[in-house]
């Protein structure tokens, strides 16, 4: 029986006219021939993102690290929040709303401001997996406790990491000082699923972060550069120890 030409032909469906227009973005940029205006949101300036997301972020980690058992502190309890929260302000005093505005001071700020963050929360993880190898804590709800918000300010912390990392930082793609990035989103691997306006932000940021730190391992975004893969690594290390140290000990506690 001879087939009709719709039915010889049905089978894989054709690209659509957006999958297309997207594939001939990605020749027309490898041969510089593009305009700046027709490229995806994450490879041309911006009006920068919004302030909040991260800086809300900050602030969960400064309170988890507040409620932490002074014993789990660096120093005084509320020294290192202190200094996080006066850099906190001081970013936001300078720019307040929108993250495009490039200058040496805030880039300092923002990496003194990480850097703080992980020294305390580097510090409270030590002497939780001290504490925990020398047979400490009776009770498994304070043990569960701490290293939950251990945990947490971990995963925030290097979400912070990862976003003030990649391509230079908020700024800096606000401006595409960058063309290659250092997390490769699957939004930038298929533009044509996405608004042309996307680009990262710091949800999707904490997103990464949160997923390594369960899955120990990358899931749907790939680090690109060296310093994205030791970075990842070391967080897949430090959130594996805090899990099965934790969940160990509560275990042989409940028994």
């Amino acid at each position: 029986m001879i087939q009709s030409r719709s039915q010889r032909d049905d089978g894989p469906s054709r690209p659509t006219d957006e999958a297309m227009a997207a594939r001939a973005v990605r020749l027309e940029r490898l041969f510089g021939k593009l305009d700046p205006a027709h490229l995806p949101g994450w490879l041309r300036p911006t009006g920068g993102e919004t302030r909040w997301p991260a800086a809300l972020a900050v602030l969960v980690a400064i309170a988890l690290q507040l409620v932490l058992p002074p014993k789990f502190a660096f120093g005084p309890r509320w020294l290192l929040p202190l200094v996080e929260l006066l850099l906190l302000c001081l970013l936001v005093a300078i720019n307040p709303v929108r993250i495009n505005r490039e200058s040496g001071v805030l880039r300092t700020a923002g990496i003194a401001l990480i850097a703080v963050a992980s020294l305390a929360n580097a510090w409270s993880a030590t002497l939780l997996v001290r504490q925990l190898v020398h047979g400490g804590f009776a009770d498994a709800g304070p043990l569960l406790l701490t290293g939950g918000a251990i945990w947490l300010t971990n995963v925030i912390v290097f979400a912070l990491w990862y976003w003030e990392g990649d391509r230079g930082g908020p700024a800096a793609r606000a401006h595409a000082r960058e063309d290659y990035p250092d997390f490769l989103f699957p939004q930038m691997a298929t533009p044509e699923m996405v608004h042309r306006d996307w680009e990262p932000r710091f949800v999707d940021y904490l997103y990464v972060s949160f997923t390594n730190a369960t899955a120990f391992s990358p899931t749907d975004t790939m680090p690109l550069s060296r310093w994205a893969k030791m970075t990842m690594m070391g967080q897949s290390a430090v959130s594996l120890l805090i899990v099965a140290l934790v969940v160990a000990r509560a275990v042989n506690i409940l028994r």
